[in-house]
């Protein structure tokens, strides 16, 4: 489930995905969009949803010896409010230690198991 955010009346969302061929939980900051129409009659439904990625952290869970990245994804210039790159970064933060311990104790799949309740 993306987390939304707004900022200066813009909206933005956080999401995870796993990422099978890096073995890396990617944590995506994207500018949200509104939502399909159709959605208007449904209750307590979100009015957007994540949009095209502008920045993806790639998080690998298998291998301590990999840094963390973070890919920028745009081919236009895009700016990115302090507040809300302040929040990505938590977010990203907070994979990066959950990887690492999971990883510590021996189990990357503990790591997935962390974020179960995002996936």
């Amino acid at each position: 489930m993306p987390e939304l955010r707004v900022h200066e009346g813009r909206h933005y969302a956080v999401q995870y995905h796993y990422a099978l061929p890096d073995d890396a939980w990617c944590v995506e900051l994207s500018e949200a969009v509104l939502a399909p129409a159709a959605w208007a009659e449904i209750p307590n439904a979100e009015t957007h949803v994540p949009g095209v990625a502008l920045l993806v952290a790639v998080i690998p869970d298998e291998d301590p010896s990999l840094e963390p990245t973070v890919h920028i994804h745009s081919h236009d210039e895009h700016v990115i409010p302090y507040e809300i790159m302040r929040w990505f970064m938590e977010h990203v933060g907070e994979q990066v230690e959950r990887c690492r311990i999971a990883f510590g104790q021996g189990a990357p799949e503990a790591a997935e198991r962390s974020r179960g309740d995002l996936v």
